[in-house]
């Protein structure tokens, strides 16, 4: 089975910048050691991981558990969107269109 560490470690480096986390702040998190966040992160140690492992990475930095599973296996290339972001977003795409509506009132036409 073809495994994509790479993508594994792009995911998380982005998830953590996202999220303004730590390397160590995820490990506490997680439950796994800062050594094996950064061998994850960094893709320097490809050896086989528990699932367990890679399931509590997903779900310290609010992914489904099977998220980076997925990732690594190629199955999922995108972030799933997370549920309790929905509220802003919304609220987010309602001011774009609050605005957008200000804008066109004003042209002629």
């Amino acid at each position: 089975m073809q495994q994509d560490w790479q993508a594994v470690g792009t995911a998380i480096g982005a998830r953590l910048d996202e999220q303004g986390m730590t390397m160590t702040e995820l490990a506490a998190r997680a439950g796994v050691s800062l050594t094996t966040i950064r061998e994850l992160v960094h893709v320097l140690n490809t050896r086989r991981r528990q699932p367990r492992t890679l399931a509590a990475v997903s779900t310290a930095l609010g992914w489904p558990e099977d998220h980076l599973g997925k990732v690594l296996r190629g199955t999922v290339t995108a972030a799933p969107v997370n549920p309790s972001e929905l509220p802003d977003l919304a609220t987010r795409v309602r001011a774009v269109e609050e605005r957008l509506s200000e804008i066109e009132k004003r042209l002629p036409g």
